[in-house]
């Protein structure tokens, strides 16, 4: 998969978070799973509290940032 396609799971809707960018349409923000990944959470941890999330879906938020 390339960084495009993986960047494609990162989306804005202005209804969602007051646009910030949230993966594939959840309520999920991207700054919470880098802060979550700061904070000491694998990528394991963070699939299994979020089972909807796919490790592709964190390595989207992590080449975001950047």
């Amino acid at each position: 998969m390339s960084e495009t396609e993986i960047l494609d799971r990162i989306t804005v809707d202005p209804a969602i978070f007051g646009g910030k960018p949230i993966i594939r349409g959840r309520r999920l923000a991207v700054e919470h799973v880098l802060g979550m990944l700061v904070a000491g959470d694998s990528v394991d941890d963070l699939v299994h509290a979020y089972p909807w999330l796919k490790p592709d879906d964190i390595k989207a938020c992590v080449l975001y940032a950047q």
